[in-house]
């Protein structure tokens, strides 16, 4: 199991998040009188990107995508109480600290996510944690998985890519590395769970 390694996603994945997420996009879209629409956006995101749907209000309003982001970077960092574990969440981040398994984190999160994981006391399972600050191109780009595939001379085909939308598995797919995450895949790499306690299963044999 020493071999093996992990790269969490956060949103949806370790942390439920969602809801503060939503919250803080409607204090922007409010702060810029701009129409919000909960399930149209929670749908755009999980099939995008928080990034992704800035830019594109961003261009339809002629408003800075920057300055929407960093009005709702703030909105969010004020939310961190409402983030909580998902369920199982510390459970397996511990098993797969005990069987030896090094773990990661990259997220779409900018630095925010340091604090979060420290208040919920789980940064310290984590060998390095990379966020959209770290300077690597956005999923499914594989720029960061091969920073730590070369930087910790991780084997591909032991390392996965946990997360809980379709770019996560484009993601592992590009990086060449498998893949667990919520949603069915015809990626081949790809280990569909219905809760992280699932993945204790996928390492049994």
């Amino acid at each position: 199991m020493k071999e093996t390694a992990f790269i969490w996603d956060l949103d949806g994945t370790l942390l439920d998040s969602y809801e503060a997420i939503l919250s803080g996009i409607e204090e922007t879209f409010a702060q810029f009188t701009i129409p919000y629409d909960k399930e149209k956006v929670r749908e755009f995101i999980l099939k995008f990107s928080v990034q992704d749907l800035l830019e594109q209000v961003a261009e339809e309003r002629k408003l800075d995508a920057e300055v929407l982001n960093q009005v709702r970077a703030q909105s969010l960092a004020e939310k961190n109480a409402q983030v909580v574990l998902m369920l199982g969440a510390r459970e397996v981040l511990a098993w797969a600290d005990q069987a030896g398994i090094q773990q990661f984190v990259y997220t779409h999160k900018g630095d925010n996510a340091f604090a979060i994981l420290r208040d919920l006391g789980l940064e310290s399972y984590f060998t390095e944690i990379l966020t959209s600050q770290s300077g690597f191109a956005r999923k499914p780009n594989r720029e960061s998985a091969t920073y730590l595939l070369d930087k910790y001379e991780l084997d591909p085909d032991n390392t996965y890519y946990i997360g809980d939308r379709t770019l996560d598995v484009e993601f592992a797919q590009n990086s060449g590395i498998q893949s667990i995450n919520f949603l069915e895949s015809p990626y081949d790499g790809n280990h569909m769970i219905q809760e992280l306690a699932d993945i204790t299963r996928i390492f049994e044999d």
